[in-house]
């Protein structure tokens, strides 16, 4: 079901949600995080740390008390926006274990997200098809672009479950915002996730999400929808993006406005890559 929010969160409690999985979420709520930022540990004794977050002092804090006793061998990172990897700096100081990403951010510009962590480098590229192993726990990487460019999902094998970060989620659509955002390829990185056969989603944000083929069936039928209506917005003449989500959107949150225009936008340069429409002075028209 899209846009569940059945999801509610003790902050800085490490809540074990499955035999080998532990989340503590952030003190970060808002319009694109939800009630904030789950950070996933994986494993026992010997960890993996999924998305650590953003650099609050008290959710370092709360993730270095769950660790207790613990030693952390990779600090994984699904993408390079605030609310996902800034606190790995901390982290990685305090435990000396090494950050995974599939690279620093990407293209620079996207205003509809809650702004990207240009600060990140991966201390080791992580590249799809790439595994991290430890006691009774596995991780491969999935190259998921789209919300970013440096969008990396991680699928545990024992579980038969996926950390999804921001490219599936429960409680809300997802961002699409240009440059670095990419309409064409989110939809071909849900083409590969529908493929699968995980059993279970983990997003960084919101619950988990136990029918994965199916949410992800509802994804690309909604994206298809908003597509075509884009478009059909058109149909009156031209158009600037905000003035297209004053058509399409119904009810939307005032704060979501600007994100909204974005993944507009971002529907206009894949329908112009299609021959479908076309840009002049920031207006859009049908071809």
């Amino acid at each position: 079901m899209l846009n569940d929010r059945n999801f509610d969160c003790a902050y800085g409690v490490a809540e074990q949600v499955s035999p080998l999985i532990r989340r503590v979420v952030a003190r970060n709520p808002g319009p694109f995080t939800f009630l904030g930022t789950g950070t996933y540990i994986v494993g026992r004794g010997r960890v993996a740390v999924i998305d650590p977050g953003p650099d609050l002092d008290d959710h370092v804090a709360a993730l270095l008390s769950a660790l207790a006793g613990e030693s952390v061998s990779h600090i994984l990172i699904t993408h390079t926006h605030i609310d996902h990897s800034p606190a790995a700096a901390a982290l990685k100081a305090a435990t000396g274990a090494p950050c995974l990403g599939f690279g620093p951010h990407g293209a620079v510009g996207e205003t509809g997200e809650a702004g990207a962590d240009l600060a990140f480098r991966p201390d080791i590229r992580m590249a799809d098809g790439d595994h991290v192993a430890g006691e009774g726990w596995s991780l491969t990487a999935l190259h998921t672009p789209g919300h970013a460019s440096n969008h990396l999902c991680f699928a545990l094998a024992e579980e038969q479950a996926l950390f999804s970060g921001d490219q599936v989620m429960g409680w809300s659509t997802t961002v699409v915002g240009p440059p670095d955002g990419d309409m064409a390829a989110y939809m071909a990185s849900l083409d590969r996730l529908s493929a699968r056969r995980d059993k279970v989603y983990w997003p960084t944000h919101g619950g988990p999400i136990r029918d994965p083929q199916a949410h992800v069936g509802e994804l690309i039928a909604h994206r298809r929808a908003r597509r075509a209506a884009v478009l059909e917005a058109l149909s009156a003449g031209p158009a600037r993006p905000a003035e297209i989500v004053a058509k399409v959107y119904q009810g939307l949150d005032p704060r979501l406005v600007e994100a909204a225009a974005e993944s507009v936008r971002a529907h206009l340069i894949e329908l112009a890559a299609a021959g479908l429409v076309a840009e002049e002075n920031g207006s859009w028209r049908q071809l």
